[in-house]
């Protein structure tokens, strides 16, 4: 897992910061020394698609080419028109997902083809790119979709806490209620802070103050989706851990963003979009089960858990045991996967975009989604000030590629709904550029507080970010 400061992967921009300039300068020399990364944008089948090396080919462009990621720009079929920066909203499949999308589809329709199946061979392709094992990886239908298959399985009681924030999506609000008001489960929430003052180390006190004895789960989303923060996933399952407690995180920008290893997260569940970041068909997802004991980055014994939609679970006999080793006793992937007559089509697309992550490189695709994100803070406070911000700059192990600010010149519009949306809307109607709110509680403030958010993603530039902060701070003006 890595978590150095990432920095943008094309030429110095314009306007760059002096700091911002400097870790630039930092990832160029980086990259000279490992040598230029390989990239074959051809599209594969979709069948046999692997993973190229990606690195140690002296002919193909270095990471930090701005050249490469035109060419990257070039897989996609993005409105050009239209400067699209709400990936954490919905992302774009590329063109060759879309050919398999179409491919797929036809040859199902022509050949009456079932899908019975628990798509071992997809499953065991996404693994690779997630840090897992195939009998821990699903292909969820989407983020909300794999949460509640994690909080219905969990075999919890009636005062059992689930210890939570509250900067969560209803994806897993969603499920909590439903345990509470079925079961008698206690939702407790940590009231987190936001802005750049914050350290990793502040958050994962919170969580430790507020566990109890009748805590059994400790459940986050990372990043949060309304404010961009990352919370610090190894270290809060590391207090989870200690603890006895199950870590679920709801990880829905994780896959296509962070190149992370959810084994060495160390958590018991992630739940993950791959229609986000990771450009799949919509309709897809990642839900992630440890099923083994990992005695370097989770040793503790696996949690109850049952496969409560499925339809190849034993009728009779049961399973066995889950297991106390660093062997799987079974399956639980296959369980989950295997429900009715599945999707060939969106399988294939999920297949086919994974294998373009693979190509281009996971940990230089993070570099750049995050270094850009980095940028686009640096800018804006320049602009607006370091207090506009409600996401983490400061700390590299709380930054991801969104970032949420105030965009406003007298700071308690922040705090009107009306003039939030209509930020939104003369963005993209007078500017061409998509992007979108979020509102959430403040600590110290009566009324919820309604920032934009921004996605920096493997098809921008730090032109684009330029012309964004651009746009927002004239439009700021106009609405002074």
């Amino acid at each position: 897992m890595n978590t150095k400061a990432p920095v943008p992967g094309d030429m110095p921009p314009k306007g760059l910061s002096r700091r911002g300039l400097l870790q630039f300068m930092g990832a160029g020399a980086g990259a000279a020394v490992a040598g230029a990364a390989g990239l074959n944008f051809a599209a594969a089948s979709p069948v046999t698609a692997a993973p190229l090396t990606v690195a140690g080919s002296s002919s193909l462009p270095h990471a930090n080419d701005a050249n490469f990621w035109r060419q990257v720009e070039k897989l996609f079929t993005l409105d050009k028109k239209v400067l699209f920066m709400n990936v954490g909203t919905v992302g774009s499949p590329p063109r060759e997902v879309l050919d398999a999308l179409d491919k797929t589809n036809r040859e199902v329709a022509r050949d009456a083809l079932s899908a019975y199946s628990d798509f071992a061979d997809v499953r065991a392709v996404a693994a690779r790119g997630y840090g897992c094992d195939v009998d821990e990886l699903v292909i969820s239908h989407n983020t909300s979709d794999g949460m509640s298959k994690i909080i219905a399985g969990l075999n919890l009681r009636a005062g059992d806490e689930i210890l939570t924030t509250n900067h969560e999506h209803g994806g897993g609000l969603v499920p909590m209620a439903l345990a509470r008001d079925r079961h008698g489960v206690v939702i407790r929430k940590v009231a987190l802070p936001v802005g750049n003052d914050q350290r990793a180390e502040d958050y994962v006190e919170l969580f430790r103050r507020a566990i109890t004895a009748r805590t059994k789960v400790l459940l986050f989303s990372a990043p949060t989706y309304k404010t961009g923060t990352m919370l610090p996933i190894q270290m809060l399952a590391k207090l989870a851990q200690e603890h006895g407690l199950i870590s679920v995180v709801d990880g829905a920008h994780i896959p296509g963003m962070m190149n992370y290893s959810f084994h060495e997260l160390g958590v018991d569940f992630l739940a993950g979009s791959a229609a986000k970041w990771q450009c799949g068909p919509g309709g897809t997802g990642v839900l992630y089960i440890r099923n083994k004991v990992l005695s370097q980055y989770n040793p503790n014994p696996l949690p109850e858990f049952w496969p409560v939609v499925s339809s190849s679970y034993p009728q009779e006999g049961g399973v066995p045991p889950r297991s106390s080793t660093d062997t799987a006793s079974y399956n639980i992937g296959t369980y989950l996967q295997s429900v009715g007559n599945g999707s060939i089509a969106l399988n294939e697309g999920v297949r086919t975009v994974c294998g373009v992550w693979d190509r281009i490189g996971r940990q230089r695709i993070e570099d750049h989604v995050v270094g850009l994100s980095s940028y686009l803070k640096d800018l804006v406070v320049e602009r607006w000030g370091v207090g506009s911000l409600y996401s983490p700059k400061d700390d590299p192990r709380l930054v991801c590629a969104l970032t949420s600010f105030n965009p406003f010149r007298n700071r308690t519009d922040v705090l009107n709904a009306e003039k939030s949306a209509e930020f939104v809307a003369r963005m993209r109607d007078e500017y061409g550029i998509t992007i979108r709110n979020s509102d959430f509680p403040v600590i110290g403030s009566a009324q919820p507080h309604r920032p934009v958010r921004i996605s920096t993603h493997l098809f921008h530039q730090s032109k684009d970010v330029d012309r964004l902060v651009d746009a927002a701070w004239k439009l700021s003006g106009k609405m002074a």
